[in-house]
């Protein structure tokens, strides 16, 4: 086995074996060479190379996101760094635990024109859990070192002694990095100046002077719960709102006992992945009725609830937020281990458990009254999802016929990505499969990294996976389909409305020219040479017969990954979902 013969590139190679990190994507360079060689070389990791370094954070997102464990990243220096923010700013808000590696020229060699090379010290400092700035080796290319960074240096026990400093101060500071990433689930970044030359190697492993620490896993507060539970008991309005969570995330004995309780209704989004008869899956549906009613404030003061208790990621539904905003709750309590963000403006207490944790210790301590809140806002729910299947039964092949069809095709177990914007919200107003696991970058909501974040989380997950996407979100990522690790069951369905249809349905629409080009950003393109290029079976369909035909075969088992490119009438689409809405209410 071949090492890097640069200590601290070995270091951070070292640390990640002993941390468990397994997964390493990489963009080549030259910089980053010493770290490449490590990993590479080392049976114990899995690396992946993909060249669009902004694919490969995301791609990388992607296997964090299903292994639950941190991905490593590693670049080279300059701007291959900054493509990795827009993903780790989706990981920040997301929650997702990422170590961001990158290469970086000596100090001496920043703001005097050397090529590919910025000023990369905290640069993600506002996105970031942990910001490692490593020293350069003395013992590495000692001749430049000593002339440009330490001219102190005179004899070879002053540069042993320096070294040593050098080596404990990166090794602890990679050891926080990493335990960071691992206890608070969010990206950090590690960044290791190295000089020339950079490919030298060693046959056998160097001695690691830093023993480490073991990870101490946070343990969690006790929480008493006596001045909360009499408030729970005696409100007669309750709401659940669940965020974005893993599959089988919450334990069923808990969802049950929300269900039951009529003084509660429970809210979940599609990304919640939470399931049960008496939930209420679409918000939507629920709040824009209301909202066309002349009587609205009435039917809002009905709906708004005493206590609000949220978990979860953040929340797909603008609707549901701008109610809550308006009409709040007395008592806004949040449940996670992370953040509590204060989405209505009303946050009262953070309980900072596991919402299991949570569950088992409040539940005990509540009861249930009587209340018609369940079974009014129940009655409600089976009017709407009548009069959905009433509407959906004449309405013109369009964005929303398009869900309703591909949504009661998706195969059972499948893992489901969706993109942003419109696809994501229209997925909202569907019933999905039970057994399908869905997820979605909502965490900075963007179009970029969909497809990159769906590729690479389908190489952890055993089922195959899905990926739902607009247009616009699928040609912006199109590079994502440039690697070598798309499995043959991988799917991709791409709605083309020739344009980002959501700015029809948003307040300011018009038909001018400047909307249409800054706005909707009309365009004529298709996926089929996108395709050819990266040899993905492909096929397309313009009307419902045409779609149901091709759905037949589109999840068959087959050599290449498949696509499936659905084009949808732009000037129609927003005025079939708004009419959506009128026909409910």
């Amino acid at each position: 086995m071949k090492y890097s013969n640069i200590p601290s590139a070995h270091s951070v190679v070292h640390h990640c074996k002993v941390k468990g990190i397994e997964n390493i994507v990489i963009s080549p360079g030259s910089r980053n060479a010493p770290l490449t060689i490590g990993f590479s070389e080392n049976p114990f990791f899995t690396c992946y190379s993909i060249v669009d370094e902004r694919c490969a954070a995301f791609f990388a997102l992607g296997l964090a996101q299903q292994s639950q464990t941190p991905t490593a990243l590693v670049c080279t220096s300059g701007s291959a760094l900054l493509n990795y923010y827009p993903a780790i700013a989706e990981a920040f808000y997301s929650n997702i635990p990422l170590v961001v590696i990158s290469a970086d020229r000596p100090s001496y060699k920043i703001d005097i024109g050397d090529g590919q090379t910025i000023r990369q010290n905290d640069v993600f400092k506002n996105h970031i859990a942990y910001s490692a700035i490593l020293k350069q080796d003395c013992m590495h290319a000692t001749d430049a070192y000593v002339a440009h960074a330490n001219p102190v240096i005179r004899t070879s026990e002053e540069l042993e002694s320096a070294q040593l400093k050098i080596q404990t101060f990166n090794d602890t500071e990679i050891h926080k990095a990493i335990d960071t990433s691992l206890i608070d689930s969010k990206p950090v970044h590690i960044n290791i100046p190295f000089e020339e030359p950079l490919y030298g190697v060693v046959e056998r492993e160097v001695v690691i002077p830093f023993t480490g620490f073991e990870v101490v896993e946070e343990e969690y507060q006790k929480t008493d719960f006596n001045d909360f539970v009499p408030v729970w008991n005696q409100s007669t309005k309750k709401m659940v709102l669940v965020g974005a969570l893993p599959p089988k995330s919450i334990e069923q004995q808990f969802l049950d006992e929300l269900a039951e309780d009529d003084s509660v209704i429970v809210f979940t989004e599609t990304t919640s992945n939470l399931h049960h008869p008496e939930f209420f899956t679409s918000i939507d549906s629920i709040i824009a009725p209301i909202e066309k009613s002349e009587n609205f404030a009435s039917l809002f003061e009905k709906l708004q609830p005493q206590v609000l208790l949220t978990f979860g990621g953040l929340i797909v539904s603008k609707k549901i937020k701008a109610f809550l905003r308006k009409f709040q709750p007395k008592h806004h309590w949040h449940v996670s281990v992370n953040t509590a963000n204060d989405t209505f403006f009303c946050l009262s207490h953070h309980f900072k458990l596991d919402p299991n944790v949570f569950f088992g210790s409040f539940l005990e301590g509540t009861k249930m009254i009587e209340s018609t809140y369940h079974a009014h806002w129940r009655e409600v729910k089976k009017k709407y999802e009548s009069k959905r299947l009433e509407y959906l039964q004449d309405v013109r092949f369009s964005d929303m016929l398009v869900f309703d069809k591909i949504v009661k095709e998706i195969p059972s177990g499948y893992q489901l990505q969706l993109a942003n914007s419109s696809t994501v919200r229209y997925a909202q107003l569907f019933d999905i499969d039970i057994s399908v696991k869905v997820f979605c970058n909502r965490g900075t909501s963007g179009i970029d990294g969909s497809t990159s974040t769906a590729i690479g989380a389908s190489l952890i997950e055993k089922s195959p996976t899905l990926l739902i996407t607009g247009d616009l979100s699928f040609f912006y990522d199109s590079n994502a389909l440039w690697n070598d690790y798309m499995r043959s069951d991988f799917r991709i369905i791409v709605i083309n409305n020739s344009g980002g249809g959501i700015f029809r349905i948003l307040p300011g629409v018009s038909n001018t020219e400047n909307f249409e080009r800054y706005f909707e950003t009309t365009h004529k393109m298709n996926a089929s040479y996108l395709c050819e290029m990266y040899h993905l079976d492909y096929s397309s369909a313009t009307d419902e017969e045409q779609l149901l035909e091709e759905l037949k075969t589109f999840y068959a088992p087959s050599e290449r990954p498949k696509l499936l490119e659905i084009a949808t009438p732009r000037l129609l689409n927003n005025k079939i979902l708004l009419s959506y809405f009128d026909f409910i209410s």
